[in-house]
């Protein structure tokens, strides 16, 4: 199921209860309030932002901690966003984080939603479209992927160059949203100024830096040996388990991206290691000072 929401009905003797609607409900054509403004300005009211921001960001596995390089920020659970679900997976605080950096205004989800924890892909793709609603027009996706190429080591960052929708569902199925068109130009998906901009910085700041391609695969196992081999020959770089939702929904709403992903692992058979997401999250946890020092100077190219 999707996002939860409430509708008020009458109980015709003047009283009213609430019913429980989920976001997928209200895309397939219940009557309500839209989710995505709903929640934005329950988060314009929390956050108090007057400004829109010059750049988003969505915080994968282990790198939440980017945000405490924020100044004056103001922090909201994404439990207290109407609409929006809580973090489950480990690696993932859960909150929206608006504040400052080298003097512009970031807003950072710390924190996604994956089509495997059971949501439905405009759900995953929640944070795109939020940001967008809040006025950023530049986003930054992130997360943790296993290497498949087989020079990249754990603790690279990878600055993704195009991508690989393995995931069978799109956020842009279903009744086609307010301003997003239904069939969106996806051939420079990944900014390549963005992009340029993300690996001079990462170079820069003396960061472990690599470019590729990333699969997205729906999850929540891990790759065979053979799938990975698949991948390989397909053209991908390095596989994980989201951002594609987010990139879609960014992308129809005319956003440029950039995309970063935290090579945590060689990916199922590139090495004899036994995949563990607690190594997922430690070694990208190690990663996210690097990580965090290429969001600065992209911020700082940026104003």
């Amino acid at each position: 199921m999707g996002v939860g929401w409430m509708r008020t009905q009458s109980m015709g003797d003047g009283s009213m209860s609430k019913a429980s609607i989920t976001g997928d409900q209200l895309h397939a054509g219940m009557p309500s309030p839209d989710p995505v403004e709903a929640a934005a300005g329950a988060l314009r009211e929390r956050l108090g932002e007057r400004v829109p921001p010059l750049l988003a960001l969505v915080l994968g596995s282990g790198l939440g901690g980017v945000v405490e390089a924020l100044h004056d920020a103001r922090r909201v659970p994404y439990a207290d966003v109407p609409g929006l679900p809580s973090a489950s997976v480990r690696g993932h605080a859960g909150v929206v984080v608006a504040g400052t950096l080298e003097g512009a205004r970031v807003l950072a989800f710390a924190g996604r939603f994956h089509l495997y924890e059971g949501h439905s892909p405009r759900t995953a793709a929640l944070p795109a479209r939020l940001a967008h609603a809040l006025g950023a027009r530049l986003l930054i996706v992130s997360n943790a992927a296993g290497g498949i190429r087989r020079t990249f080591r754990p603790g690279d960052l990878m600055v993704i160059r195009d991508q690989i929708d393995l995931m069978r569902r799109s956020p842009l199925a279903g009744p086609a949203l307010s301003g997003e068109p239904r069939f969106p130009h996806m051939v420079d998906a990944y900014d390549p100024a963005l992009s340029k901009l993300l690996a001079s910085a990462a170079r820069d700041a003396g960061v472990p830096v690599v470019e590729g391609v990333y699969a997205g695969l729906p999850g929540p196992s891990y790759e065979t040996p053979a799938e990975i081999r698949m991948l390989e020959r397909l053209g991908a770089d390095a596989v994980a388990m989201s951002i594609i939702p987010e990139v879609i929904a960014a992308r129809s709403l005319g956003m440029r991206v950039g995309g970063m992903s935290c090579i945590t692992n060689p990916a199922a058979g590139v090495a004899s290691t036994r995949l563990d997401h607690s190594d997922v999250v430690r070694v990208a946890a190690r990663a996210a000072t690097g990580f965090g020092e290429v969001v600065r100077r992209v911020v700082k190219a940026l104003r």
